[in-house]
C-alpha cells in the first residue's frame, strides 16, 4: 500500500502487555488518542497588547474501547473485576498498551502506544426491547503518557 492514500479508520488492533495481543483484543471503536499541553497565561509587565501562553504540563485524556460484552473468561473482564470488585485488596496492575492502524495487508502503518494504563470506567450500554443489536460494553482506561510509534 502506497503512503500517497489516508489510512482507513477500521482495521486496527489494540495489544495489552499481559496477552500481547493474543487473546481477547477485538474492538468496534477506540477512542481519546490524542496529546494536550496544559498552559498558563503571563501578563508581561508594560506590554498590553498581548499576554504570553506558556506550557506547564503535558494532560492526557482518557483512552475509551468499545465491544460487545465478553464473558467472565476474558482476561480484559478480569482485569476489570479485580480493579472494581477488588475492594483495593490487591494494588492495581497497570499496563502497557499499544494501538496499531493496520494496512490492507495485516501490517501496522501507524501506531500509539500508553504507559501504565489501567480501567477507570467499566460501563454497559443500554438494553432495549425495541433494539436488535449487539450488547456493548465500555471500558475507558486511564494512562500516565502515549507515544506515537510510526
Amino acid at each position: 500500500m502506497s503512503d500517497d492514500y489516508q489510512p482507513s479508520a477500521f482495521y486496527f488492533t489494540v495489544m495489552f502487555g499481559a496477552t500481547l495481543g493474543l487473546a481477547d483484543t477485538s474492538f468496534k471503536e477506540v477512542s481519546g488518542i490524542s496529546a494536550e499541553l496544559e498552559t498558563e497565561t503571563v501578563i508581561e509587565g508594560g506590554e498590553n497588547r498581548y499576554v504570553h501562553t506558556l506550557p506547564t504540563h503535558y494532560k492526557s485524556r482518557s483512552l475509551q474501547l468499545k465491544r460487545g460484552l465478553a464473558s467472565t473468561s476474558s482476561p480484559l473482564v478480569k482485569w476489570c473485576i479485580s480493579v472494581f470488585e477488588g475492594d483495593f485488596v490487591r494494588p492495581i496492575l497497570a499496563q502497557p498498551l499499544v494501538v496499531c492502524l493496520m494496512n490492507a495487508d495485516g501490517l501496522p502503518i501507524r501506531s500509539w502506544s500508553f504507559a501504565n494504563a489501567y480501567p477507570v470506567k467499566w460501563e454497559v450500554e443500554a438494553f432495549g426491547s425495541e433494539k436488535n443489536e449487539v450488547a456493548i460494553e465500555n471500558i475507558t482506561l486511564s494512562y500516565n503518557y502515549s507515544n506515537r510509534l510510526t
